[in-house]
């Protein structure tokens, strides 16, 4: 049985959260090994704030890599189905052919790093006209001023009845947006993404 998708606990675990999602996403509940999960949550935030406090700057780029790679070799260990890899920079596009699009045909999911005018991290599931199904792990209720706000964006539609997959649909011109808008990727320099396969269904 598939896991319904998961929300953040505090305001600064969407990397983690977006990346176990992933895994829940791709995998059945009963084949999700729980020192999987274990790590993730451990390994994924490791930035320190302007005050030295420990975890509330949430996750560096070298974090994304590492937890890329230690979940490929925890699948290569325990022969667990899942393959990760990483896209910085430039690369991290979504047009026709590039590899985060190619990804999610192939029945891939991807962490994506963007913005909520500050930087955050959701998980992509979908490809649909010229939007992708995403799911944002912040969670807001309706009649907050930034639920509001969003709501209200061109190129945002909410998605209520798919727990277990998407809760946004995100028009492709807004997400390649080069600004820290609602779900611009920003920066082309500054970009990252966590591409996730399950093997197994490839």
């Amino acid at each position: 049985m598939k896991n319904l998708l998961n929300y953040q606990s505090s305001e600064y675990d969407c990397a983690p959260v977006s990346v176990t999602n992933g895994i829940r996403y791709l995998f059945e509940r009963e084949e999700i090994y729980p020192d999987m999960i274990k790590g993730i949550m451990v390994y994924g935030m490791d930035s320190y704030n302007d005050q030295g406090e420990p975890c509330k700057h949430g996750t560096s780029p070298a974090c994304i890599e590492f937890m890329a790679d230690w979940l490929t070799r925890f699948g290569q260990t325990k022969n667990f189905p899942i393959s990760c890899h990483t896209v910085s920079g430039p690369e991290v596009t979504l047009t026709e052919g590039s590899i985060i699009m190619d990804a999610l045909k192939k029945g891939g999911a991807v962490a994506l790093r963007l913005y909520l005018e500050l930087p955050h991290y959701v998980l992509l599931t979908g490809i649909e006209d010229d939007s992708l199904l995403l799911f944002d792990p912040f969670y807001e209720e309706p009649g907050h001023p930034e639920f509001d706000a969003e709501y209200h964006t061109e190129g945002i539609t909410f998605i209520f009845d798919q727990p277990k997959k998407a809760n946004r649909k995100v028009a492709l011109s807004r997400l390649n947006g080069t600004g820290k808008s609602f779900y611009e990727m920003g920066d082309p320099l500054e970009r990252k993404a966590l591409i996730m396969f399950n093997t197994s269904a490839r």
